[in-house]
């Protein structure tokens, strides 16, 4: 029978081996960036765990060096940090200071570990008093311009600490700009810049605020985090904080918002996080599977031994453990950056 031409895709589908050469996505432990959440404190063995964030803790930094070491045994190759100050004020002066929680902490990763790839947040809501991204005026509104001078610092002094990628996370306009230009000035023009360029108004982000203490203490933040219900805008943020070789985009909600991700695959170096809020969703819905899995064994080669067997249960948990994505047992540390 003759059926003419036509597109014949199982040739690369045949066997294991042909499908790997010409997978188009793969996701691998040195893809993953884990998070973790230092805190300023004269107790050195320092670690209490997060509620809303099962299997996280906040650590001092000489528990966070510890930890960090025990990841990398299982291959983690980068991470990003969060830090909670001591002490907070109205203009967030522990983000940029020498000494701040974060630049002691990347200071002492680098020394530990020179291989290591840290990537530092740059944002003021861990380090103002009243949990804001930027300064705000007598009447509470977050002012954009004044702000971006104390991201531009608190990179630069990031930078200088060691850190090897600087990410803002804060929305402000014009601040991948600022900071570009504050790094290159100071002699930092190899530091790359990973921008937190589409970043939503949404309550998945509950769990990371109580992490990392940075629930604003009025209003929110929809007058400068974006409206999840806009995509072309979100193509527009992503191209203006990416644009003329500036730095590198990244989406937050990554689960929930994967095809505005796809939107944008194509046009920009793009990442994706998964939010914490996300994490919980899969955490739960792991919980509720435990609950229905039946509790005999189920026998190999059972035709649904994968979907309510001990192995894919677990399989499943695994997945949704952290605050992003676990490869396997072994990579069960290596999460991806959410915030």
């Amino acid at each position: 029978m003759l059926l003419g031409e036509f597109h014949r895709g199982r040739r690369l589908r045949r066997t294991p081996t042909l499908r790997e050469m010409v997978r188009e996505t793969e996701l691998r432990p040195q893809d993953l960036i884990q998070g973790y959440f230092v805190v300023e404190t004269a107790d050195k063995d320092f670690e209490r765990p997060i509620p809303s964030l099962p299997g996280q803790s906040q650590f001092s930094v000489d528990r966070l060096v510890a930890r960090v070491g025990m990841a990398m045994d299982k291959g983690l190759r980068s991470l990003i940090l969060f830090g909670l100050p001591e002490k907070k004020d109205p203009e967030g002066s522990g983000a940029y200071a020498a000494d701040g929680i974060v630049q002691q902490a990347v200071a002492r990763l680098k020394d530990a570990y020179p291989e290591l790839v840290v990537v530092t947040d740059v944002c003021l809501c861990e380090y103002t008093s009243h949990g804001h991204c930027g300064l705000v005026d007598a009447h509470g509104e977050v002012q954009n311009d004044p702000t971006l001078d104390l991201l531009a610092q608190t990179a630069v002094s990031q930078a200088r600490a060691g850190a090897d990628i600087i990410a803002p996370s804060d929305m402000m306009d014009g601040r991948v700009a600022a900071i570009r230009l504050a790094l290159d000035e100071a002699g930092f023009t190899h530091i790359p810049i990973l921008s937190y360029a589409v970043k939503y108004a949404s309550a998945f982000y509950g769990p990371f605020r109580e992490a990392a203490d940075s629930a604003p203490a009025f209003g929110d933040r929809r007058g400068y985090q974006m409206d999840p219900a806009n995509v072309r805008e979100a193509l527009r943020e992503a191209a203006g904080r990416s644009g003329r070789g500036r730095g590198h985009a990244h989406g937050q909600a990554g689960h929930a918002l994967s095809r505005r991700g796809a939107a944008g695959a194509g046009q920009f170096r793009l990442s994706g996080g998964r939010l914490p809020g996300e994490r919980r969703v899969c955490h739960a819905q792991g919980c509720h599977r435990q609950r229905l899995a039946r509790p005999q064994a189920v026998r190999a080669g059972s035709p649904d031994r994968h979907q309510t067997g001990r192995r894919g249960l677990h399989h499943h948990l695994l997945r949704g453990r952290g605050t992003g994505m676990a490869l396997s047992a072994r990579h069960q540390d290596l999460r991806a950056c959410s915030r």
